[in-house]
């Protein structure tokens, strides 16, 4: 859908977060990922989302951010709506791959500004975002406001007021400043929660549209059941799913030797969908750590 709206309507619901998956030597799994995008639409997700974070930006090059981000879009070939993200580039350089990105299919450009030292104003913030949404539309991601949450407040509500190209945002700051927010943006952009249902749980009332589905590759029917229930406003049900599953999940995978994504990756590969492998130097899980993985999403019912 090219329409504002439609990409609202597209961007509500569990979004598919994709993890770059490597294999032992280090090269991109391209395979793999192909894979972890049929996953996600086949469990109903109507948006792929690449993201500096979650997809290991900070271990890729620039040329291939550009190639992952086109063989998703490839994949997905109009399926669900597309989320590039750029690679904390100044201004020019994100517009020339926000140009880029449109001409190899994304619908969505995530777009996070370097901001270095506090170096950016809520003018220069407003003009940076600009210059991209005249290329494609952009999402916005809320941990660039972390130094100062009067200042995102300010930059949003200017960006909602100002520049019609921004339609999303991403949270990941949660609590107060998300909520304040939800309360700003609610029916003029699509807000996704990152993270954890649990924290889409926290915002759905504030008008939160969708969030970021950990479980959406492998073990759909969690993400499914979660859904559905949110829905049909069945809350003590969607509670119950994120005290069963969201939560004993990540408190194990956050404590994990290597981070929750090095977790993920041997989730991904104990389900069979790709490898656990990350470039050094991040940490990929050992074999005595898989076996604890293993068992813990047994205890879970997830493996």
């Amino acid at each position: 859908m090219s329409t504002s709206q439609g990409l609202r309507s597209q961007l509500t619901g569990p979004v598919t977060s994709l993890h770059t998956p490597f294999t032992k030597d280090g090269e991109i799994d391209y395979n793999g990922l192909r894979g972890l995008v049929e996953r996600g639409v086949s469990a109903g997700s109507t948006a792929m989302m690449l993201t500096y974070g979650d997809s290991l930006f900070s271990l890729l090059t620039d040329s291939e951010v550009a190639e992952v981000t086109r063989v998703v879009a490839e994949q997905t070939a109009g399926r669900a709506a597309v989320v590039a993200a750029d690679r904390i580039w100044w201004t020019g350089k994100t517009v020339s791959f926000a140009r880029y990105a449109r001409e190899v299919g994304a619908d969505v450009l995530m777009v996070l500004p370097p901001d270095w030292a506090g170096s950016c104003t809520a003018d220069s913030f407003v003009a940076h975002y600009a210059a991209v949404a005249a290329e494609i539309p952009v999402m916005v991601v809320t941990n660039v406001f972390s130094r100062s949450h009067e200042l995102g407040l300010a930059v949003l509500r200017r960006l909602r007021d100002e520049v019609p190209g921004v339609v999303a945002i991403k949270d990941d700051l949660v609590g107060v400043f998300a909520r304040k927010m939800a309360l700003l943006l609610h029916g003029h952009w699509a807000i996704i929660s990152g993270g954890q249902k649990q924290n889409h749980f926290d915002l759905v009332h504030y008008g939160c549209d969708g969030y970021l589905s950990t479980f959406v590759t492998f073990a759909p029917q969690v993400t499914q059941a979660y859904w559905r229930a949110v829905q049909e406003e069945e809350w003590g049900t969607a509670a119950g799913i994120v005290r069963r599953y969201d939560m004993p999940y990540f408190a194990y995978v956050l404590k994990v030797v290597g981070s929750f994504d090095a977790a993920l990756h041997g989730t991904y590969e104990l389900h069979g969908l790709t490898e656990r492998w990350r470039r050094p130097p991040y940490h990929s899980l050992s074999d005595e750590q898989m076996e604890e993985l293993s068992q813990v999403l047994v205890d879970l019912n997830l493996l």
